[in-house]
């Protein structure tokens, strides 16, 4: 896999180290504050497909549908009746698109590994829900401005995921020593790339973020 020195969000080449370990070396983006590991570091589909399939998330899981309501609540506060949603990278159990649509929202659902449907990915929608997902991406950049081109305008992005502190609590975290995990934002990375996108971006609690077009 080839090495890059370029970070993967915003294609700036200043970053510095941020931390390291026996496992991986972690850099952080002087421009857009991303810390992300280098290519080397990513397993392949298979070993990824894996680490996944190691999880529990089912439907009607009570648990996991209380954690999943922390972006659902606030979200539906703000959408229409009937708002055409996508929860992208939703896993092999689509847990949130089943609330949404109880909720009364139209939902599409995409996952890389369990619902790999590119057609979904030429529609509209009226918002976008990606809970632990932003994490995984090879590609951020790419990524993100692929869905935010899907939102209608007055739509909603939002995303799910543990923000960097700073370099102490970044040695402790847990969150890091997924091997799947890849990127890792913070509110300043968000706040750039709102400003990036003329979004406007809100913080809820320790991990929700939403951002408005």
């Amino acid at each position: 896999m080839p090495e890059f020195s370029h970070c993967p969000l915003c294609g700036g080449s200043n970053s510095l180290p941020f931390y390291h370990n026996e496992r991986r070396i972690f850099k952080r983006c002087q421009n857009c504050f991303l810390v992300y590991v280098l290519p080397k570091y990513y397993l392949h589909s298979a070993a990824e497909l894996a680490e996944y399939d190691k999880h529990q998330n089912v439907v009607d899981d009570p648990g996991y549908r209380s954690f999943l309501s922390r972006l659902s609540k606030p979200l539906l506060e703000q959408l229409s009746p009937g708002a055409r949603g996508l929860d992208f990278g939703c896993g092999p159990g689509p847990a949130l698109a089943d609330m949404l649509t109880h909720a009364g929202c139209s939902m599409d659902v995409y996952d890389v590994f369990y619902r790999p449907d590119q057609s979904v990915l030429e529609k509209n929608f009226d918002f976008i829900c990606a809970t632990e997902v932003v994490e995984h991406l090879h590609c951020p950049g790419e990524v993100l401005e692929q869905l935010w081109k899907l939102i209608s305008i007055g739509g909603y992005l939002g995303i799910m995921t543990k923000l960097v502190l700073d370099q102490n609590a970044f040695a402790s975290w847990h969150y890091k020593n997924d091997p799947t995990h890849v990127c890792f934002f913070s509110r300043q990375t968000f706040q750039w790339w709102a400003e990036e996108y003329d979004a406007r971006v809100e913080f809820i609690g320790a991990d929700v973020i939403i951002l408005s077009k």
